[in-house]
């Protein structure tokens, strides 16, 4: 009995229980800057692992990073976890930002050889708006969760978007029909190293995509704030340590190559994924319902509102424990071959 209670003690500190997965996975669409930091890479990596463990279904990545690398890296990330075939959205109309410091991974060659196979290029990828719309008119009503882990130009300009031969309702139609909760790593909602007018990155790169998309969208939208991400850093030992059961691996080499151990970084994007696929596993806790209203210079500003669509995470102590190991075991985890 005494075993029978560690065992279930340490699922429940996990957060994840590989033979009891929920009875329906949930339907993620995942939208990231990949490149700008390691974390997309990182939170894609945990996607993986989450839908090996029969708890999501990926139905795709859209892009807000203009940089034709960003489709090759997803695609050979996806291909070494084992999921080729998903497809990716490109950021070819998205704001340009700096290179990447691990984005060309996608081409790195070993003996004339790609050190990480895939088949997708830049040219062949449909433009992320265009693949939001096919991904959501192919799936259930309200069935679909998006994460945003990036800049808000991609659904931004899906709200915009006419009914056309994908579908015959409109962008925010369409939202409506298919998405049940956006899940979006953007804003601030505590004072930030005594800063308690922060203005965040992913908001402040498109200032108008932000403050359209928090008017307009049409569904639950639940934030995690900077502060969020910043109290849960990727642990620098899981990086140096755990993924060694492959010659390459694609997250750690990221990770080392945009900022090398003993930095821990933040993992920001990480959270967004983690509250959209387990948001009962009591790894955050929630705000009251409100609206968050982005201003002029990208504040998020989050006023209490008992009919209010919006929520922002919240995270104690004990819940940062929890959330680090849950990212460290699941990131390092094995691909299924």
């Amino acid at each position: 009995m005494r075993l029978l209670l560690i065992g279930l003690v340490t699922c429940g500190f996990l957060g994840v229980v590989p033979e009891c997965p929920a009875a329906e996975p949930v339907r993620v669409i995942f939208d990231t800057d990949v490149g700008n930091d390691v974390d997309d890479a990182l939170a894609l990596g945990l996607l993986h692992a989450l839908e090996s463990r029969g708890h999501c279904k990926l139905l795709g990545v859209t892009i807000t990073k203009n940089d034709p690398l960003a489709v090759e890296y997803v695609d050979a990330v996806n291909t070494f976890y084992g999921r080729p075939d998903i497809p990716v959205g490109s950021g070819r109309e998205a704001v340009r930002t700096e290179p990447s410091k691990f984005l060309p991974l996608a081409e790195t060659r070993d003996d004339g050889q790609l050190r990480y196979p895939h088949d997708l290029r830049e040219p062949q990828a449909l433009e992320s708006k265009q693949l939001l719309r096919k991904l959501l008119a192919a799936e259930p009503d309200g069935s679909v969760v998006v994460v945003q882990v990036g800049f808000f130009s991609n659904l931004a300009g899906l709200l915009d978007t006419p009914a056309d031969n994908l579908s015959p309702l409109t962008g925010k139609e369409l939202i409506q029909k298919k998405v049940r909760l956006l899940s979006v790593m953007a804003g601030a909602f505590q004072t930030i190293e005594f800063n308690n007018h922060y203005c965040e990155y992913n908001v402040i790169k498109d200032i108008p995509a932000a403050q359209k998309l928090a008017q307009e969208w049409p569904t639950p939208i639940i934030w995690s704030g900077f502060e969020i991400g910043i109290a849960a850093p990727y642990p620098a030992v899981s990086i140096e340590r755990d993924f060694g059961y492959v010659t390459h691996h694609p997250l750690s080499e990221s990770y080392q190559l945009y900022l090398p151990t003993p930095h821990e970084r933040p993992t920001w994007d990480l959270t967004s994924v983690l509250y959209a696929v387990l948001p009962d596993r009591g790894f955050f806790g929630t705000s009251p319902a409100g609206r968050t209203k982005v201003e002029a210079d990208g504040f998020t500003r989050f006023t209490p509102d008992g009919k209010g669509p919006h929520r922002f995470l919240t995270m104690n102590a004990i819940q940062e424990a929890r959330v680090r190991e849950a990212f460290q075991q699941l990131c390092s985890e094995p691909p299924q071959r």
